[in-house]
């Protein structure tokens, strides 16, 4: 295996195609030349390798200490660890988020092969639809998963189908009432989830005595409102559509290109008798469908015709089983096109290789929790006696963890949907330590409901030509679907106000791109957002209010901390440089992803 081959297996493309070069010549040679030249052998990087050989080691160790059996505070959380399998040591599972997955990886392994081969079982016996399969196989997954609490789901899913064809008469009617009621149904369930069958009829008590593998239907959910949403919105946008004429003959031959029937779609006379005319029309279908199968945003505008947003193909795309639980996201055209056409992206091999950094990952995650017991750490709040430098890598391991736990998820239900010929986008493209910028930040972070906002919501509002009011909505929108909690909408509102620095210095300082400075003051400005993020974050998730005024306490109060303080932000320069020539390597082959 050469560098190349290790350079591709770990390169943005074979993780997500969409990552990949500019398919448009002209945009990735503009791309390529708006890059810088290469800095990766100059003596200034050189200084840089040398740095990371030297710190990185430092921080894993620090982590070690702070957490491992040898810290005065091991008693305290010594009983929130469980036994391990890495040479004899424990392991931290005390996230239950986390142990959920990891407890039951091989359940889900079994459930993979066990969804593909019935799909290959029922197409070798019978020639079947992947809607009809994907339908019959997410209902009984549903109710395998969430027992007869699934009614409660298909409630909602059936009212919100109906409130879409109001849009029939009044689009902009349907729209407004689709997000109430899916924005209520999230007020309804916080409130309400907990109300039994039994307690509405009790000849129905019976239904409360099954619940389903995972009784909390509610959690779920919230990704089926946001599948709910797509599908009624993209139907909402292609009635709009067609009312505006802007169907075609390349929407015919589409319809014909793509029903899930095989009956022949009869043609006129006067299509009869002009041959030249339906080539014409079948060379614009196939042109179309060309373009779909490589740009997902063509792929999300397709034009289906309206049997297409019927009931059956809405639950089949509500309920498909490898996206169910946690996404990634991925739209209602986007999901009817791949049913009826594979992408070149899919492929064994391009499957196989995620699969094999997907295995990477959960490695990686096996062996920070067998050394790194951080998380147990942080619960009990055992860092009394730690310096500051111990106390930030709990931190910052923390969050590396949280990273993991919620790529690892992710992906096996990415790759889950790989092996079954449905290709998703990618959640996580970048390392959690591989961010300076907030507003990339939130473009690498959960990318596919990142996408999903930026099209249902975002742009809806005005875009970038309103974008305060816009990235209010947003993140109001964000903070609810995660939790109905009073502290996350004041949190997503803040998040707003601390994009506000960073969109006027970028703007400010746009002009001066070309000057030798610009690189450094850039650095300066990241280094500051890193600090604001890491400490944001190792608030809510880590080391709560106590920690986090610990760490802030001894490190600008104390002479050890100040040194630490300046020392961290030198280090975190040298990274932040690290980062942007990262990207820059990636423009000089035509891969501009903006974040």
């Amino acid at each position: 295996m050469n560098w190349s081959s290790i350079s591709y297996f770990l390169s943005l493309e074979a993780l997500d195609y969409r990552l990949g070069p500019s398919k448009d010549p002209k945009h990735r040679q503009q791309i390529i030349k708006s890059a810088t030249p290469s800095r990766w052998n100059t003596l200034e990087f050189r200084i840089y390798y040398v740095c990371f050989a030297i710190v990185v080691p430092l921080m894993i160790r620090a982590g070690m200490t702070a957490s491992n059996e040898t810290n005065p505070n091991y008693p305290i959380y010594q009983g929130i660890l469980s036994k391990g399998w890495i040479f004899g040591r424990k392991v931290d599972n005390s996230d239950s988020q986390y142990r959920f997955f990891r407890d039951n990886l091989v359940q889900i392994a079994a459930l993979l092969i066990l969804h593909c081969g019935s799909r290959h079982l029922v197409n070798c016996i019978h020639r079947t639809s992947r809607t009809s399969f994907d339908l019959i196989c997410g209902l009984i997954f549903l109710f395998a998963i969430h027992g007869f609490n699934c009614l409660k789901i298909l409630f909602h899913v059936t009212i919100e189908f109906f409130l879409g064809k109001v849009a029939k008469k009044s689009h902009r009617l349907g729209i407004i009432l689709l997000w109430i009621y899916g924005v209520s149904t999230l007020f309804i369930n916080d409130k309400y989830r907990l109300v039994r069958f039994g307690q509405l009829w009790s000849p129905l008590s019976f239904m409360d005595s099954f619940t389903g593998l995972v009784a909390r239907w509610d959690v779920f959910f919230n990704f089926t409102l946001l599948k709910m949403l797509s599908f009624n919105l993209d139907y909402i946008k292609r009635m709009n559509d067609i009312s505006e004429g802007v169907a075609s003959v390349a929407l015919q031959s589409h319809k014909a290109k793509l029903s899930d029937e095989t009956e022949e779609i009869p043609l006129n006379d006067k299509s009869l008798e002009d041959k030249e005319s339906i080539n014409a029309e079948t060379t614009a279908e196939a042109q179309m469908i060309d373009e779909m199968l490589v740009n997902d945003r063509r792929r999300m505008d397709a034009p289906f015709p309206i049997s297409d947003y019927s009931f059956s193909n809405y639950l089949a795309y509500c309920f498909y089983t490898p996206l169910f639980i946690a996404g990634p996201i991925i739209t209602f055209n986007d999901y009817l096109f791949q049913s009826r056409h594979t992408l070149p992206s899919v492929t064994w091999k391009r499957t196989a290789l995620y699969g094999i950094r997907l295995l990477g990952c959960i490695l990686m995650m096996e062996v920070i929790l067998h050394y790194l017991y951080v998380v147990a750490v942080s619960k009990a709040h055992a860092w009394r006696g730690d310096t500051p430098f111990e106390i930030s890598m709990i931190g910052l391991f923390n969050l590396n963890i949280i990273w993991l736990k919620l790529l690892i998820p992710w992906r096996i239900f990415r790759f889950w949907a790989l092996c079954d010929g449905i290709d998703p986008p990618e959640n996580m493209i970048r390392c959690v330590d591989n961010n300076y910028s907030a507003l990339q930040f939130w473009r690498a972070w959960h990318r596919s409901y990142n996408k999903w906002i930026i099209k249902y919501i975002y742009i809806p509002l005005g875009g970038s030509h309103n974008r305060i009011l816009a990235s209010l909505a947003v993140f109001s929108f964000v903070a609810i679907w995660h939790d109905i909690e009073l502290r996350l909408l004041i949190w997503g509102w803040l998040i707003v106000v601390f994009l506000l620095p960073e969109i006027i210095l970028t703007k400010l300082f746009n002009p001066y791109r070309g000057k030798s400075w610009y690189r450094f003051v850039c650095g300066l400005g990241a280094v500051g957002n890193i600090w604001l993020m890491m400490l944001a974050n190792i608030y809510g998730f880590c080391l709560g209010k106590e920690g986090s005024k610990q760490l802030l306490n001894d490190m600008l109060t104390t002479q050890h901390g100040l040194g630490f303080f300046v020392i961290a932000c030198i280090c975190l320069g040298i990274a932040v440089q690290v980062m942007f020539e990262q990207r820059e390597s990636e423009m000089r082959r035509g891969i501009y992803v903006k974040c």
